[in-house]
C-alpha cells in the first residue's frame, strides 16, 4: 500500500504513523525477497515511503515533540541524526545495482538503523505525543500529515531534515523528484 491510496479513516497521528512503519517494515522485507525488476519497483516504493513520511514527521511530529515533550529537544536531535544518515544511505542506495552484493550489505544496513529509528519514534516520541494531545488535537495532526505527504519530496534529500528547510526548499525538491518519477516512469513504459 502506497501513501497514496491508503486508507483515509485513519484515527489519529500516532495510528498514521505507526501503520506507516509496519508499512516500511514490509516493503524492507519484499526488497530482501524479490530481484531483478520487482526489487527497483519495490525499492522505489520504499523510497517514496521513506522520503514523504520522513518529511512529514520533519514538518508536524517533530516540532510539536520539541514543545510538548520533557526533553524533546534531545529527542528531536537525535532522530534528525538517524534521518539525515538514513537519507545518505538511501542517496547511496538509489545510485546502486540493486542485484550487487553491495546492494544488499548496504540496503541491510540501512534496513536495521530505519527500523531501530522507527522503534526510537514510537518510544520516544509517539507514546509522549499520545499522553499529551488528545484524540481531536490527534486527528487533526494526521490531517496535517496527510497534507504534508502531498506536497513531500519523494527521494532522499540529506541536508533538509527540519521543518524550516522542508517548508523552504520541500516543494521546489518535490516538483523536481516527481518530474523525474515521470520521466523514468515513462522511459521503463517506453523502454
Amino acid at each position: 500500500m502506497t501513501v497514496e491510496n491508503r486508507p483515509e479513516h485513519v484515527e489519529d497521528l500516532i495510528d498514521l504513523l505507526a501503520g506507516q512503519h509496519m508499512l516500511i517494515r514490509d516493503l524492507f522485507a519484499e526488497v530482501q525477497r524479490a530481484s531483478g525488476d520487482a526489487r527497483d519497483e519495490a525499492f522505489a516504493r520504499l523510497v517514496r515511503l521513506l522520503a514523504v513520511h520522513e518529511t512529514a514527521e520533519e514538518e508536524v511530529v517533530h516540532p510539536l515533540a520539541r514543545r510538548s515533550i520533557d526533553g524533546g529537544e534531545g529527542v528531536v536531535e537525535d532522530r534528525l541524526h538517524e534521518e539525515h544518515q538514513a537519507k545518505e544511505a538511501l542517496a547511496r542506495l538509489e545510485s546502486m545495482d540493486r542485484d550487487s552484493e553491495d546492494f544488499a550489505a548496504a540496503f541491510a544496513k540501512l534496513r536495521a538503523a530505519v527500523l531501530a529509528h522507527a522503534q526510537y519514534e514510537e518510544q520516544y516520541e509517539f507514546r509522549y505525543l499520545r499522553a499529551q494531545h488528545g484524540p481531536d488535537r490527534l486527528r487533526t495532526l494526521a490531517k496535517q500529515v496527510r497534507i504534508a505527504e502531498k506536497a513531500a519530496p519523494t527521494h532522499p534529500h540529506p541536508g533538509v531534515e527540519t521543518a524550516p528547510e522542508n517548508l523552504a526548499a520541500g516543494p521546489v525538491l518535490a516538483v523536481f523528484d516527481r518530474v523525474k518519477d515521470a520521466m523514468r516512469g515513462a522511459l521503463s513504459r517506453n523502454g
